[in-house]
């Protein structure tokens, strides 16, 4: 039945050719752990891509519960822990997965940093990939206020005073993240909730998308 199904779009859209553009490459032996073993190392772009889907598909289960506002953003956390089945394990693997792929992100750099991968001609793509590297930060640093307990209070109080130290844009960077209240509260869980859920995302799907593209452009830079 499969089978008929995509015969029938296959015949009206052709997938055939679009299917082999995508998927129909060849991968150079000296990223292929089954020949060296250091071919490890080329792993670790893949595997942030994979924690990040987790990360993506875990936080819409998230946010089928997740009420952003003061009175209720911690009861329901606890809602979601407690009373919902298997949500302590989905909001574990947000948890948990917040810190896998940021270590697996600065692995995927240090990867590339190393073996000379964002040289000529591959600038443009180091740029997309710095630029990916502050946008999951972010993601962790907006992400961490949400549950709205007291260690997630008071660290967000220490990362405005940070960005309030910014030279020339603090004050102005600390309003766009806080509102104009002048401390942690309201406007500011409901920005994080914002940012965290819509504008970081959006800008992180962007920019997956020109990474993968220059990738398949350009190929998987040669060993040293």
């Amino acid at each position: 039945m499969l089978q008929k199904l995509y015969d029938w779009v296959d015949e009206r859209v052709d997938v055939n050719p679009i299917w082999r553009d995508i998927a129909d490459h060849e991968v150079p032996e000296h990223v292929n752990p089954a020949y060296h073993f250091s071919a490890f190392v080329y792993c670790f772009g893949g595997l942030t891509f994979f924690v990040t889907v987790i990360q993506i598909l875990s936080g819409m289960f998230l946010t089928m519960y997740y009420v952003p506002d003061i009175e209720n953003a911690w009861n329901s956390v606890y809602y979601l822990q407690m009373e919902v089945a298997h949500g302590q394990i989905v909001r574990g693997m947000h948890h948990w997965g917040a810190s896998v792929v940021t270590v697996m992100l600065f692995l995927h750099t240090l990867r590339v940093f190393f073996q000379g991968a964002y040289k000529k001609p591959r600038e443009l793509n180091w740029i997309v990939g710095v630029l990916l590297f502050f946008v999951i930060l972010g993601l962790g640093f907006t992400g961490y206020l949400l549950p709205w307990d007291n260690k997630a209070y008071f660290a967000t109080q220490v990362g405005l005073e940070i960005a309030a130290a910014t030279p020339v844009i603090g004050d102005m960077l600390r309003t766009l993240l806080a509102g104009d209240q002048s401390i942690v509260g309201a406007q500011t869980l409901t920005r994080f909730f914002a940012i965290h859920v819509f504008f970081l995302p959006a800008v992180l799907f962007g920019l997956l998308g020109a990474h993968f593209i220059l990738i398949r452009r350009q190929g998987i830079s040669g060993p040293l």
